[in-house]
C-alpha cells in the first residue's frame, strides 16, 4: 500500500517523500482514511508505530483544505505529556506542512514564555502544547481555544499517569463542543476508556498492534545481581561490548545522577536527563548522544517519555519500573521501525516481584543470565522496594503539588503529584 492510496494530497506526499518514507505503517493505514472522514477514533499504537504521521497528515490535509483565515485563530491543539514529546511532535507538523500554507509552533514550560507568545501573536493554525504552559498562558488571556476544530490527545495514558486529568478537563472546557478528537494511547486501559467515554463521539477504534505486547526485534535479558553491584555491572557490559550509544533507565533522578558521575569516573561519557535539569541542559544531552559524542544517556522515565532516537541499539534498566507498564515504554525505545535491539535489565533480589509482574505482563520469561564476580546476594530480603523510601517512587524529591491524584489509579503506584509536579518543572 502507498501513502496516495490513503487519499493524502500531492503537497503531503511530497513531504512524506522528502522524508524517505515509501510505504504507511499499520496504524497509518488504519487511522488515517478514518480521520480524512472526520470521524473521531481511539488508537493504541506504541512507541516507533509512526503514530505521529497516523494523526500529523490526515490533520494537515483538513486544515488545508480550507481558507486560512486572515488572523489565523489556533484550529488544531496536540496535547503531550513532556516537552520532548511536544518539540518532537512540532518537529514532525514542520516537516510535513513544508509545502502547504499552514503555520505551527509548540509551547511547553521551563522556559521564558516571551518568544512562545509572541509566535502565537502572530497567529497559526496548529498549537502543541504540555497542559500546564498551555493553561498558563490561557490563564493569561494570550491565547484562545474558541475556534478549535481537532483536538489530539497524544500518549494519553502518560498523561493519566502524570495526574493531567484535571488539566485535561478543563482544556476540553475552553473548546467548543463541535470539534473532531483523536485519542492516542499505548494501551486502552480502563482509565483510557472512561476518558474517551467524556469526550470522543461514536468513536472508531485502531489498533496496530494488540494491548501491551513488547516488540518482537527486540531481544530482552535480564541479569540477575546484587544491589551494590550493579554499577559495576552496567560499566563492565557497556565497556567490554564497547555500546556506543546506549539509554538507561533510573528510578530517581538522584539515582541518574549517582550513576552517570560513576561512569565519567570510569571513563564512559554519559549524560543524565530528568526533571531538575533545565531545559537546556536537556536539549544538549541529548543531541550529544544523537550524535554519538555521548555514549550514555541516563534517563528518568517521565524524561525519557517521547525521546525519538533512531536505531538506538541498547537499553538498560539499571532498575526496573514498579509499574509493570512502564516496562514496555522504556525497552520501546529501541527496535523501532522494524530494526533490531537488545533491552537488558539489572536485576536485585527486592526487584522479584516486579520482574515477575513485567513477565506476566509481555506473556514471556525473559532469559537470565549470571556474571561471574557479580552475583545475587543469596541473603537479600526480596521483599519490594518501599515506595519513597529505598528509591521506589521514581521522581522521589519533587515538591508536592495542590493537584489531586486520580482516583482511579492503583493506590501502590507513585503518587501523581509527584509525577505532575515533575512536568510541570521541566
Amino acid at each position: 500500500m502507498s501513502f496516495k492510496s490513503l487519499g493524502l494530497s500531492k503537497a503531503l506526499l511530497d513531504a512524506v517523500s522528502k522524508q524517505g518514507y515509501t510505504s504507511p505503517s499499520p496504524i497509518q493505514q488504519k487511522a488515517i482514511p478514518l480521520i480524512l472522514e472526520r470521524k473521531d477514533i481511539l488508537a493504541s499504537a506504541q512507541t516507533g508505530t509512526g503514530k505521529t504521521a497516523g494523526f500529523t497528515l490526515p490533520m494537515l490535509q483538513i486544515l488545508s483544505q480550507g481558507q486560512p483565515l486572515r488572523k489565523r485563530p489556533i484550529r488544531s491543539l496536540v496535547l503531550t505529556p513532556t516537552r520532548e514529546l511536544a518539540a518532537q511532535v512540532h518537529s514532525n507538523v514542520k516537516s510535513y506542512s513544508e509545502f502547504l500554507d499552514i503555520r505551527s509552533t509548540v509551547i511547553f514550560g521551563g522556559v521564558n514564555q516571551r518568544p512562545q507568545v509572541a509566535t502565537l501573536r502572530n497567529g497559526i493554525d496548529i498549537l502543541v502544547a504540555t497542559p500546564g504552559r498551555l493553561l498558563d498562558l490561557q490563564n493569561q488571556g494570550l491565547l484562545s481555544l474558541s475556534n478549535i476544530e481537532i483536538l489530539v490527545l497524544d500518549e494519553a495514558d502518560r498523561m493519566l499517569d502524570m495526574g493531567f486529568l484535571r488539566d485535561i478537563r478543563k482544556i476540553i472546557d475552553l473548546m467548543p463542543r463541535k470539534r473532531q478528537n483523536l485519542l492516542f494511547s499505548a494501551t486502552f486501559s480502563k482509565e483510557i476508556k472512561n476518558l474517551a467515554s467524556d469526550f470522543l463521539h461514536h468513536p472508531a477504534m485502531v489498533e496496530a498492534t494488540p494491548e501491551n505486547t513488547t516488540v518482537d526485534a527486540i531481544e530482552q535479558k535480564v541479569y540477575r545481581v546484587a544491589k551494590d553491584k550493579k554499577t559495576g555491572l552496567i560499566i563492565k557490559l557497556i565497556s567490554e561490548g564497547d555500546w556506543k550509544q546506549v539509554l538507561v533507565f533510573t528510578r530517581t533522578k538522584h539515582g541518574a545522577n549517582r550513576l552517570c558521575e560513576k561512569m565519567v569516573k570510569a571513563g564512559i561519557s554519559a549524560s543524565a536527563i530528568h526533571g531538575n535539569k533545565s531545559q537546556g541542559a536537556r536539549t544538549k544531552a541529548l543531541a550529544g548522544f544523537k550524535s554519538n559524542s555521548i555514549r550514555v544517556l541516563v534517563a528518568t522515565d517521565i524524561a525519557a517519555r517521547g525521546l525519538d532516537i533512531p536505531l538506538l541499539p541498547h537499553v538498560i534498566n539499571f532498575e526496573l519500573p514498579n509499574i509493570s507498564e512502564d516496562y514496555v515504554h522504556r525497552i520501546g525505545r529501541t527496535g523501532r521501525a522494524g530494526a533490531s535491539g537488545e533491552a537488558l535489565s539489572l536485576v536485585s533480589a527486592d526487584e522479584t516481584e516486579f520482574l515477575r509482574d513485567i513477565q506476566k505482563l509481555v506473556g514471556i520469561k525473559i532469559p537470565v543470565e549470571i556474571v561471574e564476580g557479580f552475583e545475587p546476594d543469596p541473603n537479600a530480603s526480596t521483599k519490594p522496594i518501599k515506595q519513597g523510601g529505598g528509591g521506589g517512587n521514581r521522581n522521589s524529591g519533587n515538591r508536592n503539588s495542590s493537584r489531586n491524584n486520580i482516583s482511579s489509579r492503583n493506590s501502590s503506584k507513585p503518587s501523581n503529584r509527584n509525577r505532575r509536579t515533575n512536568d510541570r518543572r521541566n
